[in-house]
């Protein structure tokens, strides 16, 4: 018999129907937050959707080496055949990850032969400040460190989204032009879960519909901060309630003007202190995203993850960050096995090692949460903005933009996933193997006497429009929801 044929799980499937009602009102406590800063990257993403037969016949018109594409090594493109390896890489694996493209003529070649079916906002400050901005968040503060009327263009038409012009003067967002500024961007390509592809003899199926990120953007490369931007936050009379950072990914020991990618973690760090609320409040999240550079990694989780409020990452992030903590044994068991109960473990060890008072992660068909008994919200609405988080989360995937109010419930009354609901129950049978009986299938909340876990399963959709800034969308919404 099927899970979804089940009497427990339709009554797991019953409690999580009930316990999504709160979506409409966390919705509208958003615009209760005390205003919100968005950084630092933002840029224009080209999207292209790709088959596995399209990856055979870039391969095959450009001569490139199967053996070279099949041999995963370092996750950086210096070349055109490693735009096709790291394709590959996600594509066989149902993975995402972000690849960073160091040579012009790589980025031309990226124009030319993949081309794109539509652009759209890229960077995770740019998609937050989006998010955040059609929620209702009032003001939200983006940063940008280009800004032509193409970049402009990508920014909801509202009068609570902004950020500074040429003159360093607030002003709505979507009606700036910075026109000496270079546009940044990015190719996100796109694949379906069930498409084949063949190299080398051997065919791989995909396993999950995901997309492989190349990016060429020198000015994001180098953390560049606007000090128009900054002396405009360090101005305002009422500091935002909420911070949310990224774009850390993309910094390397050695930048490409030859000088130390943590000096740049160390001077963000400055700009931040001079933004912080004095007093209580103010909560700071920053959003991991893939890291390739091993060194930044790491120094970004001992000086920068530390001074943080809430840390944000998916699976794969989560396993980067266990292998620079040198939790390798870990690092590797949920390599292989990618469920719910290795990625608790795994965040378990985080919490202890980092002192971040709240850990999130967003996984296939599951959100967990860990929080210190110290944070600002209870477990209860952290809970509720997860939930919410999901709501959004599907509606984006369904319908491609969440660009409206409209849209934002769209997947409202949508039951949770199989997958989730299954990957809920082993985690609960795996807590109560270590500490006893519990209500987490039905109630998604345990506790023991040093943190709260709060676990939701999500609403998936079968065939998404698309999947690009889902994790920069579930991590905001789950936090700033939460009230």
């Amino acid at each position: 018999m099927k899970n979804s044929e089940s009497s427990d799980y339709k009554r797991a499937v019953s409690a999580w129907r009930a316990n999504y009602r709160t979506a409409g009102r966390q919705l509208g406590r958003m615009k209760e937050t005390g205003g919100l800063i968005s950084a630092f990257n933002a840029n224009i993403d080209a999207v292209k959707k790709i088959s596995g037969a399209g990856v055979e016949q870039i391969i095959k018109n450009n001569k490139l080496s199967t053996d070279n594409i099949l041999n995963i090594k370092d996750r950086q493109i210096t070349s055109v055949e490693d735009v096709a390896r790291g394709i590959f890489n996600c594509f066989k694996s149902g993975i995402a990850e972000e690849w960073l493209v160091e040579d012009e003529g790589v980025f031309e070649w990226l124009s030319g032969e993949i081309g794109y079916d539509r652009l759209q906002m890229g960077g995770q400050g740019g998609i937050v400040a989006n998010v955040m901005a059609v929620c209702g968040v009032n003001p939200v503060y983006v940063h940008c460190a280009s800004l032509p009327a193409l970049q402009a263009g990508l920014f909801l038409d509202r009068a609570n989204l902004l950020t500074v012009d040429g003159e360093g003067k607030i002003s709505k967002a979507c009606t700036i032009d910075r026109h000496d500024d270079v546009p940044l961007i990015h190719w996100i390509i796109e694949f379906d879960k069930g498409d084949k592809i063949t190299i080398g003899g051997m065919t791989f199926e995909c396993p999950k519909s995901n997309r492989f990120i190349a990016t060429y953007d020198p000015l994001n490369f180098h953390l560049h901060i606007d000090s128009r931007f900054d002396s405009a936050m360090k101005a305002l009379a009422t500091k935002p309630e909420i911070i949310i950072l990224s774009g850390y990914q993309m910094l390397r020991e050695k930048l490409f003007d030859g000088s130390p990618g943590k000096d740049r973690i160390d001077e963000s760090k400055k700009i931040l202190d001079s933004w912080r609320r004095e007093g209580k409040g103010q909560i700071i999240h920053l959003e991991m995203a893939s890291t390739q550079d091993v060194k930044m990694r790491k120094y970004l989780l001992d000086t920068l993850a530390p001074g943080v409020d809430s840390l944000g990452f998916n699976e794969r992030e989560l396993i980067d960050l266990l292998e620079v903590m040198g939790e390798v044994e870990l690092a590797e068991r949920c390599s292989k096995v990618t469920n719910s109960v290795n990625m608790f473990e795994g965040m378990a060890r985080l919490l202890d090692y980092t002192g971040v008072p709240r850990l999130q992660l967003h996984m296939f068909g599951l959100y967990l949460t860990i929080q210190r008994k110290t944070f600002q919200v209870s477990p209860v609405e952290n809970r509720d903005g997860m939930q919410l988080a999901a709501v959004i989360a599907a509606a984006k995937a369904g319908t491609g933009a969440i660009n409206s109010e409209e849209v934002l419930l769209w997947a409202e009354g949508k039951d949770v996933s199989e997958e989730g609901i299954d990957e809920l129950r082993n985690l609960s049978a795996h807590i109560e193997g270590l500490s006893g009986e519990n209500d987490l299938i039905n109630t998604g909340i345990w506790s023991n006497e040093d943190y709260d876990l709060i676990a939701v399963p999500t609403i998936l959709i079968e065939k998404p429009v698309t999947l690009v800034g889902m994790g920069d969308t579930i991590s905001s919404i789950s936090l700033v929801a939460a009230r």
